[in-house]
């Protein structure tokens, strides 16, 4: 059988995904013990017990000044922003997104604006947000929110544009005005590919926050990993960046299963 054809058992499929992580670990792990062996006080590569170590103050120990736990006060900070704008930015995607597609007068009207934001540097902007919007959490917010927002615009757009022409007409044929188009016909076949760009956007949205937060803020999981940074601390810098690719892997993974469980006709070609 080619590998073309292959298709691995869910089992197998768990079992490939963790073995290049599995190796990556091994390999941080031989590269740590062969740094340390030449000099103990090596703080580029940490060993586990010394991450283990740095984390745990920030983990149990409460902060002298606000009598917070850090770790769990940066990662709600970070997540609480993060929501905000997902939540604004996915609002946004499908409500312009729906117009754009359906409407070829608003597309023409409007669709150059919307390339034009989506191909300006989110973070060159980040200097006049903090101008006009302050440093407080409204130019984090409206970062994430210029950031992933026009992409995700641009993207249901065109996947709404693209819906069969039949529908469309048939639709017009029983009576069917432009909002019921919108909302009976766009809407439904939207949602798969609204929470698919939710999925492609979890990326930069991070991006975005934690440069937001690693300028301006004082507390977050940038905030902190930028903090200690002016102290080689990386024994606290590389559990935060894991714990983040796992807060990341876990929305991806929350996001798919509901996709699958409200659309399942939208994944067929998996099933």
């Amino acid at each position: 059988m080619r590998w073309v054809n292959r298709q691995p058992r869910r089992g197998d499929r768990l079992l490939l995904g963790a073995l290049p992580i599995l190796l990556l670990v091994v390999l941080y792990l031989f590269l740590a013990a062969q740094r340390h062996a030449l000099n103990p006080a090596d703080k580029i590569l940490p060993l586990p017990s010394a991450m283990a170590s740095g984390l745990s103050a920030l983990l149990f120990t409460p902060d002298p000044l606000s009598g917070q736990l850090v770790f769990w006060s940066d990662t709600l900070a970070s997540l609480q922003r993060l929501g905000i704008g997902l939540g604004i930015s996915t609002l946004v995607a499908l409500i312009v997104g729906l117009v754009l597609g359906v409407l070829p007068p608003v597309r023409a009207t409007l669709g150059p604006l919307v390339t034009g934001i989506a191909v300006i540097p989110p973070i060159a902007l980040l200097p006049i947000l903090f101008i006009a919007l302050g440093l407080g959490e409204t130019a984090k917010i409206a970062l994430i929110v210029i950031g992933i927002s026009p992409v995700m615009v641009r993207d249901i757009a065109a996947h709404v544009g693209a819906l069969p022409r039949e529908q469309i007409i048939k639709a017009q044929t029983l009576g069917a005005n432009s909002w019921q188009i919108m909302i009976r016909i766009a809407l439904p076949q939207a949602m798969p590919r609204l929470l698919q760009a939710v999925r492609l956007s979890l990326g930069p949205a991070w991006v975005f926050l934690i440069s937001a937060e690693a300028i301006a803020s004082d507390i977050g999981l940038g905030y902190r990993i930028f903090l200690v940074r002016r102290y080689l601390s990386m024994d606290v810098i590389i559990p935060y960046v894991a714990w983040i690719a796992l807060l990341a892997i876990v929305m991806d993974l929350a996001l798919t299963y509901l996709s699958e469980r409200f659309f399942p006709w939208a994944h067929g070609a998996n099933h």
